[in-house]
């Protein structure tokens, strides 16, 4: 179902291009944190991926149930996964396969990444990049995955509108089959 007039060139491209980055970024953390263990460059072992720091370290207003996420209980699940939703929304954002629903699939992602720890220093933070106030990446994505949504670009370029077609193609054949 279309939005309405055809969007300009330039605009579609930008819009794919910003849906493919997200996509990109998503997938490829998904494909990092199920491929540890690996090798340092200097040949050491890294250790499997384990969101239990990220838990436990959580400062935001959700910290308590990230707490109880890094129980012993539900840690393996969760450590198996998130690797496999990343994945899972990158190659959707990626492929524009189910794109809006591999949007929402960000969309709550990165909303539980953001309401883990909200910055509110405004100083920079051992181990991070930049001094962030209310506004850090993950919003900055939060944002951009939602006019990934709103604009629909599963109907711009993807296999979302291949689906499309070869449903419509469907059902046209059934309806000139009935009218016969």
């Amino acid at each position: 179902m279309s939005t309405g007039a055809p969007r300009p060139r330039a605009e579609a491209v930008a819009l794919i291009l910003l849906r493919t980055l997200v996509g990109w970024h998503f997938l490829y953390e998904g494909l990092y944190k199920l491929a540890l263990p690996g090798w340092s460059r200097a040949g050491t072992p890294l250790a499997d991926w384990s969101a239990r720091a990220f838990l436990e370290g959580a400062s935001g207003p959700l910290a308590p149930v990230f707490a109880t996420l890094a129980g012993p209980a539900l840690l393996p699940w969760i450590d198996r996964a998130v690797p496999i939703l990343l994945g899972l929304v990158g190659l959707s954002l990626m492929l524009g396969l189910f794109t809006q629903a591999g949007a929402w699939g960000a969309l709550g992602l990165l909303s539980l990444f953001y309401l883990a720890s909200i910055p509110t220093a405004g100083v920079p933070q051992p181990f991070t990049e930049g001094a962030y106030l209310i506004v850090s990446k993950t919003l900055i994505e939060w944002g951009a995955v939602l006019v990934v949504l709103v604009c629909r670009t599963g109907e711009l370029a993807g296999l979302d509108l291949l689906r499309r077609q070869r449903a419509a193609a469907r059902d046209a054949g059934a309806h000139s089959v009935q009218l016969h």
